[in-house]
């Protein structure tokens, strides 16, 4: 059987990512097409189902007409780009001071346990892969996890088990709060200075 990391020898992108690469090139000027960098990155690793080869990034080079080495040097720096193959559900841990503060060490526990995992492991099945990220910008409702595209923030041990309950038995956790707070808004009421007086 043909291993994954081998079926991308070479790479090319699909007709519907080439259209979305002109798109994106659009709003670059010639000279600076190189700053297409990421978001062609982007789209190479979701037409590789999550990771980036080698054949991907050069051919990423060709495109925006820079050595392979500053397209390596891109993927390697940002976490946000995988090199090797990951699992259905990529999920990433943040672990930065505010999540840190509200546990995350312990969610981060629970889940490798749960998933019998290390940080950087997949599943056998190919189902899970974790890894420790710094912070994912939802700091107001820390803790919280990435999986795949979709935030899970205001967690604690049983609701993050609970979302994982749910995507082994087929269904689709619902992104967002698990505390039912509506987007970053206070957890005890809206809060105004307002309300003060002056002593």
């Amino acid at each position: 059987v043909k291993k994954i990391q081998d079926q991308y020898d070479s790479f090319k992108f699909s007709k519907e990512n080439n259209v979305l690469i002109h798109n994106i090139l659009k709003k670059y000027p010639p000279s600076q097409s190189g700053s297409a960098v990421m978001p062609l990155l982007d789209l190479a690793m979701r037409q590789c189902k999550g990771w980036i080869p080698e054949s991907a990034m050069k051919e990423v080079g060709k495109i925006i007409d820079i050595p392979f080495i500053k397209v390596y040097e891109v993927a390697t720096f940002y976490s946000m780009f995988n090199l090797k193959p990951i699992g259905k559900y990529f999920i990433q841990f943040c672990t930065t001071t505010p999540c840190w503060l509200k546990g995350s060490d312990d969610l981060l526990k629970v889940c490798k346990n749960y998933l019998n995992l290390d940080i950087n492991e997949t599943t056998e099945d190919g189902m899970f892969t974790l890894k420790e990220v710094e912070c994912l910008g939802a700091c107001v409702n820390a803790p919280m996890i990435q999986i795949n595209d979709d935030y899970f923030e205001d967690l604690d041990k049983d609701k993050a088990l609970k979302i994982l309950d749910k995507i082994l038995s087929g269904d689709k956790p619902k992104p967002g709060s698990y505390r039912g707070r509506l987007n970053s808004e206070p957890e005890n009421n809206r809060k105004t200075l307002m309300g003060l007086k002056n002593a």
